[in-house]
């Protein structure tokens, strides 16, 4: 028997020009591991919410065909009365995030589906070591990192023991070590897990089924070996997306250099003693742990913090583009959004939406976008007034392979002008001319 089946289902956000999922049908099965693909956009996130009962409970919307899960019909189902079955790990930890301290947190979901008070707490220890985030129960979660953020939402979802655990770009703020980590609590669950990432590598390993939506409607549903296959032919960016560019450039100035740099927040210690440089010509990407202090050196690059200790020195303007540009999205149209930075020239601003891909968007709202779309908005934004150091934190969440293969042909080209790049991720196939780890630093092989 099916653990959740998805008849017909054809959904559209209110006032939305074409349906997010067109005709959509599919069964998942109790303990099986599915890895759900697709570009920017395709309906990756609303197939999950769908599956959730957040559509259309909580989105509204236009809703025709059917979705069960665990023999609850969704349309007769709220999303609270599903969580005896399903739980959700989203894009965005910041958004799931109720408490103030970790260890409540986790608790607030057992709370409110009954669990006894006698048992919440073991849970709660339970559900964060499972993690390896019990060294965070009594932490603020305001001063947490955003990968930090996404252990501790994994954890509130796995203290609930679902039956199906949906997991929409889980890994995209976590560390390598903390990705593997990840995934491998959420198998052991014995849960039927979706998984939609776009580091589809680790998606790949962990799945034995594939899914592929494009535009709403469902390409492919296989099982890995078949999916492959598929892939390597009309989707080959998905199991080949890194793309050897050149490593070698001449030596140039610095456009930024920061020597001995230490910050603490509050009386957490961040950096003690950062070295960071980046020079014209060159893309630098920074990597580390989660909390080692990525962020927080690069705000300090950009200006945005000063460090307590050390010394910066900047040639020229610099831009920052944050983890999660859509919380700084403040304009009612996305051209409109691209001009801040250039005094309103619309033309500028159309030509930097149509470098990222999203001119067909210019007239959209930016909240009416999907996630990776906000992120390349965000990237318009920033990259529009063509700054002489370009920071971007964790810019391929939710970009999908093909997307990403752009992003760093378009970041190689910028700063062949003459320009700084630096890119904060988790991404160690993200090419760059250097490669640096708080401290260490090493050549990349082209």
């Amino acid at each position: 028997m099916a653990l959740a089946t998805v008849e017909r289902l054809t959904f559209s956000f209110p006032e939305a020009l074409r349906p997010a999922l067109a005709d959509v049908s599919l069964e998942l099965r109790v303990g099986e591991r599915v890895a759900l693909l697709g570009p920017s956009g395709s309906g990756k996130s609303t197939l999950l919410r769908a599956l959730a009962g957040l559509v259309p409970h909580f989105h509204g919307g236009r809703f025709s065909g059917r979705v069960e899960i665990a023999g609850h019909d969704t349309r007769r189902t709220s999303p609270a009365e599903l969580t005896v079955a399903v739980a959700s790990v989203f894009q965005d930890p910041e958004d799931q995030i109720v408490m103030t301290r970790v260890a409540n947190e986790v608790a607030f979901g057992l709370e409110n589906a009954g669990v006894s008070p006698q048992r919440i707490w073991g849970r709660v220890e339970e559900a964060l070591r499972s993690v390896g985030a019990y060294h965070l129960a009594d932490r603020r979660t305001t001063e947490l990192s955003a990968g930090e953020l996404q252990r501790v939402c994994l954890a509130s979802a796995v203290a609930l023991r679902p039956r199906l655990l949906l997991l929409d770009e889980p890994t995209s703020q976590l560390d390598p070590h903390g990705a593997e980590d990840f995934l491998a609590c959420a198998e052991s669950l014995g849960a039927a897990v979706v998984l939609s990432e776009q580091r589809v590598g680790r998606a790949l390993e962990a799945a034995d089924r594939v899914l592929f939506l494009d535009e709403g409607r469902l390409l492919l549903d296989a099982p890995r070996e078949e999916a492959m296959r598929w892939l390597a032919e009309h989707r080959p960016a998905y199991v080949n997306p890194v793309e050897d560019l050149p490593a070698d450039i001449a030596p140039s100035e610095a456009v930024v250099n920061i020597d001995n740099a230490w910050f603490a927040y509050r009386t957490h210690p961040v950096l003690t003693g950062a070295e960071l440089e980046v020079r014209r010509g060159e893309v630098v990407v920074l990597e580390g742990p989660n909390g080692s202090g990525k962020t927080t050196l690069a705000k300090i690059a950009a200006g945005l913090l000063e460090p307590q200790a050390g010394r910066v020195r900047r040639v020229g303007a610099a831009c920052y583009l944050s983890q999660d540009p859509g919380r700084y999205l403040v304009c009612e149209h996305a051209l409109d959004e691209a001009a801040l930075a250039v005094g309103g020239d619309r033309k500028r601003a159309l030509a930097a939406l149509e470098r990222v891909g999203l001119a067909w968007a210019a007239d959209r709202h930016p909240r009416d976008l999907s996630s990776g779309e906000r992120e390349r908005l965000g990237l318009a934004a920033v990259a529009v007034s063509e700054p002489e150091l370009l920071i971007l934190d964790e810019p391929t969440r939710g970009i999908d392979p093909e997307r990403k293969i752009d992003l760093s042909r378009w970041l190689f080209h910028y700063a062949a002008q003459g320009r700084g790049v630096l890119v904060v991720t988790h991404d160690r196939g993200f090419p760059a001319h250097r490669r640096i780890a708080l401290g260490t630093e090493a050549l990349l092989a082209a």
